[in-house]
């Protein structure tokens, strides 16, 4: 370096002679321009300049081979860090102020811009495929925004698993001439009192656990009239992703594939109430249990699935099965609660369903279930319940997130419930109940986020001379609702429904007029149902 500034110094002294000679040359010759003269001038500014430069360079590197001395315990760092990774030439240069950024040619730090995660933060860089690498079952194709997607927590590892987690809470404020609405609602998760109702707060949890099965759960919180918090499993299986022959096994804690609304969620439903034949026939829980199913989509041209389940059938979730009742007492009988002895102690849950496309616009899609077990009336009852639903869905060609549409969706049940003489033989007569019901629904959405809709319910119970129980009364609902989904994660409902309870041996007629107004809101992207 001391090299570098001599010559530097010896080339201005030359630059400075120069033009002094210039200055003094004899008058004969040709006097130099004032242009020239300045042109001089500047190039020895430049040279000083360029001395200037090289001292203080020179004075940076003894302070740094001084500060090197004083501590030499620390690790020498790599004189060549001159090449520039994409991430450093697109930075801002540092201040004169700041400290120097830490020279390394680590891949798994330089080789790509930091990540920055949900909360804005840059995380910890590194090259663990098991952590960098998308699983296979993640889409990386959508471009919409991060906050629609579910937060991916990925293990480590050789293990290729995630899992998404969503929370959501649907209230309800209702008003009703009826003061008990837990009388008169037949779902558990509708609107039970007057005032401002919790009876929904799910967290639900997905994921991949292996290449070969994924897992989900289904954790919910209710607020019962006395604002005391309940909490239930409602759904926890495993399920198969690589079967062949079009094959799939479930197992554990599951809704029963019966019908269209029953294997659903109260966040999906059209309207805040569950329809009457559900909560009377599959009861308020719905149809539900530990057991395991299997499904095989049929090699035919359009879609065809067949199903098939068993499970225990036990307690409140098997409602018309082996069910204890409210206080031991089902249908006026007290009943048996007696263990599983035997396969035909379970319940068996069969569907069929098919659907297909009449044009680009159009689809339809119709299915037939059953459910088959015992109930708790009897040493030797039985329950038949067989069900057949439709759906219709005409979404425009020119649709913009999904309106303008119409869906059209009706079940109807049959359920033969044998009603034996409860324990110990105690009550007088055995009864067959032949009941029946049905709903039959329409949503319009007439407009992007706005859909309109209107029910009808009905719901036959075979009277009975002897049973006064009101859960056997026939009655007939109408509901009509509008919601607005301001965003994908939340909604506004108000709905009214008028109901008519038929006249029995033991009940009077009576007419009920009931205003819901319901909102939900959606933490996190809930994964989607079936459609």
């Amino acid at each position: 370096m001391k090299i570098l500034i001599r010559i530097a110094l010896a080339v201005c002294a030359t630059a400075s002679g120069f033009a002094q000679t210039a200055e003094r040359s004899p008058a004969a010759s040709t006097p130099a321009t004032t242009a020239e003269v300045q042109a001089l001038r500047e190039q020895v500014q430049s040279l000083k300049e360029m001395v200037q430069a090289l001292q203080q360079q020179m004075k940076e590197q003894q302070t740094a081979a001084t500060a090197e001395k004083n501590s030499s315990n620390a690790p020498a760092l790599p004189q060549n860090s001159e090449t520039q990774t994409a991430e450093t030439s697109a930075s801002p240069a540092p201040s004169a102020n700041a400290p120097p950024l830490f020279p390394t040619n680590d891949t798994a730090v330089v080789s790509s811009a930091p990540q920055v995660n949900a909360n804005g933060t840059t995380t910890f860089p590194t090259s663990d495929e098991s952590v960098t690498t998308t699983p296979a079952t993640v889409s990386t194709s959508d471009t919409s925004s991060s906050l629609t997607q579910p937060i991916p927590i990925i293990g480590g590892g050789n293990n290729k698993n995630y899992m998404n987690i969503s929370f959501d809470s649907v209230f309800a404020l209702a008003a009703s001439s009826d003061r008990h609405l837990d009388r008169l609602e037949v779902g558990d998760h509708d609107p039970q009192q007057r005032g401002f109702n919790a009876r929904n707060a799910e967290i639900a949890l997905d994921g991949a656990v292996d290449p070969y099965f994924e897992g989900f759960a289904n954790i919910v919180l209710k607020l019962d009239n006395n604002n005391e918090t309940e909490i239930e499993l409602e759904e926890a299986f495993l399920q198969t992703t690589s079967l062949p022959y079009g094959l799939q096994v479930k197992a554990g804690q599951f809704f029963d594939a019966f019908g269209r609304i029953n294997a659903t969620h109260p966040h999906t439903w059209e309207f805040a109430d569950s329809p009457l034949v559900n909560g009377r026939f599959l009861g308020p829980d719905g149809l539900r249990g530990v057991g395991a199913q299997i499904a095989w989509t049929l090699p035919v041209p359009w879609y065809s699935q067949a199903i098939f389940a068993v499970q225990n059938g036990r307690g409140g979730t098997g409602y018309s099965f082996r069910n204890p009742g409210d206080g031991g007492v089902f249908y006026g009988r007290m009943t048996i609660d007696r263990e599983a002895s035997a396969l035909h102690d379970m319940v068996y849950v069969p569907r069929i369903e098919n659907s297909f496309n009449p044009s680009d616009t159009q689809t339809v899609l119709f299915g037939a279930s059953g459910a088959f077990g015992m109930n708790e009336t009897g040493s030797d009852t039985h329950t038949q319940i067989y069900g057949a639903d439709l759906l219709y869905k005409w979404k425009s060609a020119r649709a913009e997130g999904g309106f303008p549409f119409v869906k059209w969706q009706t079940e109807a049940m049959y359920r033969r419930f044998e009603a034996g003489h409860g324990l110990d033989n105690l009550f007088p007569v055995e009864e067959t109940f032949k009941d029946w019901g049905f709903y039959s629904q329409v949503l319009w959405g007439f407009k992007k986020g706005w859909v309109a809709g209107i029910r009808g319910d009905y719901v036959h119970m075979q009277e009975s001379a002897f049973t006064d129980d009101e859960t056997r009364q026939s009655r007939t609902r109408i509901s009509a609702n509008l919601t607005w989904y301001p965003t994908e994660f939340s909604k506004l409902r108000l709905q009214y429904n008028h109901d008519f309870l038929e006249a029995n041996a033991f009940l009077a007629s009576r007419d009920v007029d009931s205003i819901f107004l319901q909102f939900e809101f959606i933490l996190g992207a809930h994964g989607a149902h079936k459609f």
